[in-house]
């Protein structure tokens, strides 16, 4: 998610950060804590003699640990000189040692520090690529763990002698029948079927290993050195980057692919996520581009057994000075894409609208698309963590607008209010209104009423087991009568959903202008 009031320290943020320094009293977390925003000789020079008493300084609690960690982590990603991100990455990577309850860091802002450990639900299919890579690490947990009705039948397929006990034995000790065999058993002998409705937790311990949010890194080829203020959302125009040169972009091989893409996946599993493109990528088509300052992205599709029916599927990570610092989910069609763009918590203080500005210029390169959806979800639709950032705003200073007129309306209101009083901030109540219809960023208001979810429901209701393709052309008025020309292409685009990346898929699409129009009819308000 976003916060909609970051990157942006005026003079009274500097003046306060300059008197934090000169505070007796002051804690060493506070004190870097303070200096995130400062950039330049001077400031480099007081965050290295921070860095340098740190070494030794007594920090306790986990919440005081935790913070040291992501401000170590953001100075590494954004540092103000060579000393600074050599002297934050041997603090992280000795990082264990300052930990003394392994488990008061399982937090999703926080976990996946060294040192620490996580027990999560993982999917078959995740829980086996880091079984193949990190079994010495996992166990099975079963702490508050309640056996599902498909539990008993399943274990006495496997188990015979579960027969003496489960049908006439009441609190049948399941997970010390699991026990006998263990995680190896259970990920080899079940499939994703049977094992995903078991929801057993894994314990992950991470020990010191390269694996750990403190010291996972990406190579990066230049590191960029900050030495004057982050740049400011004020001074990021989405419209010149989109219209700017190309981003360089070059094709990893396949072993630089497996690497990035196993590093991709415990990257996001350390902190509790998974993402369909993270967990089935396509391995053969990984792309990585320069974003410029530091930033630098990769971006993949799915192999054609995992694709979605019609929307085109991409998913990728984004790194600073090597550092994960956030991930992003594409679903494009035609020449619109909807953006799932996420940072995690310890960077939201920086250069987030380049970052996402970079990111559009490279989708609009890689996938030629034009038109920008974001989905309420992503602004605060059943999720108070955007409330709380003020993520619509972000989107909205970018030049976004919503696809809703009564929402523009309140929006305009609010923007008036702002303008205002400088001091006024808008209501959670009203930003949760204000989330409830998407933003899009497109010149034409062609997409502005479309939902895929629309088309769906619409075809759905007339339609019988056919395909999506074909499903969907048989919705469409008069298909049969269209130009053998348009058929033909039509067929094209059907048999490219399954080549061999979707992008030849989305390129055909965006050339027939008749498809698009009757797609875009099928999935509109006014067509629903």
């Amino acid at each position: 998610m976003l916060n909609a009031d970051s990157n942006e320290p005026g003079d009274e943020s500097q003046t306060y950060n300059r008197r934090m320094q000169s505070l007796p009293g002051v804690s060493i977390v506070d004190r870097l804590e303070s200096m995130k925003g400062e950039f330049g000789a001077q400031a480099a020079r007081q965050v290295e003699a921070l860095l340098d008493e740190a070494v030794t300084a007594q920090v306790s609690g986990a919440g005081a640990i935790g913070r040291l960690h992501e401000v170590l982590l953001f100075l590494r990603a954004y540092p103000a000189s060579r000393r600074v991100l050599r002297k934050a990455d041997r603090l992280l990577h000795a990082f264990a040692q300052r930990i003394e309850d392994p488990d008061a860091y399982a937090g999703g802002a926080i976990s996946g520090i060294a040192g620490t450990r996580i027990s999560a639900i993982f999917s078959y299919h995740v829980a086996r690529r880091l079984a193949a890579r990190h079994r010495r690490r996992l166990v099975l947990n079963w702490k508050g763990y309640e056996a599902p009705a498909s539990l008993p039948p399943l274990l006495l397929r496997k188990l015979s002698l579960l027969g003496e006990d489960w049908p006439v034995e009441a609190n049948v000790p399941f997970e010390q029948w699991f026990d006998l065999r263990g995680l190896d058993w259970l990920l080899n002998e079940l499939d994703a079927d049977a094992y995903d409705p078991l929801r057993i937790a894994l314990t992950w311990s991470f020990g010191s290993a390269a694996t750990t949010r403190s010291r996972g890194r990406w190579l990066a080829r230049r590191v960029y050195y900050h030495d004057a203020p982050l740049l400011r959302r004020q001074e990021v125009s989405l419209a010149e980057h989109l219209a700017g040169p190309p981003l360089p972009v070059r094709r990893l091989d396949a072993q630089a692919s497996s690497r990035l893409l196993d590093f991709i996946l415990e990257t996001s599993a350390v902190r509790y996520r998974e993402l369909h493109g993270f967990t089935w990528p396509d391995r053969k088509h990984v792309w990585w581009a320069d974003g410029g300052r530091g930033v630098e992205m990769c971006l993949f599709g799915v192999p054609p057994e995992r694709r979605l029916p019609l929307r085109a599927y991409h998913a990728g990570m984004f790194f600073k000075n090597g550092v994960p610092v956030g991930y992003f989910e594409t679903l494009s069609l035609f020449e619109r894409a909807e953006v799932g763009f996420n940072l995690y918590p310890g960077f939201r203080d920086g250069e987030t609208a380049y970052l996402y500005a970079r990111l559009l210029r490279l989708l609009r390169q890689m996938l030629h698309v034009t038109a920008f959806a974001v989905d309420p979800y992503q602004i605060g639709l059943h999720n108070e963590e955007a409330i709380e950032s003020g993520a619509y705003w972000f989107y909205r200073k970018l030049g976004f607008r919503p696809v809703d007129s009564g929402i523009l309306k309140l929006t305009e209101r609010e923007e008036s209010k702002l303008a205002k009083a400088p001091g006024y901030r808008t209501p959670p109540a009203t930003l949760r209104r204000l989330a409830a219809g998407g933003l899009i960023y497109a010149g034409a208001p062609d997409w502005d009423s479309f939902s895929v979810r629309r088309l769906g429901m619409r075809v759905a209701r007339s339609s019988g087991d056919a395909a999506p393709w074909p499903t969907v052309l048989g919705a469409i008025p008069g298909f049969s009568k269209w130009s053998k020309a348009e058929r033909l292409a039509v067929e094209q685009i059907v048999s490219a959903k399954t080549g061999t990346a979707e992008q030849r898929y989305l390129g055909l699409m965006q050339r027939h202008s008749k498809l698009r129009e009757a797609v875009l009819r099928l999935g509109s308000v006014s067509e629903a």
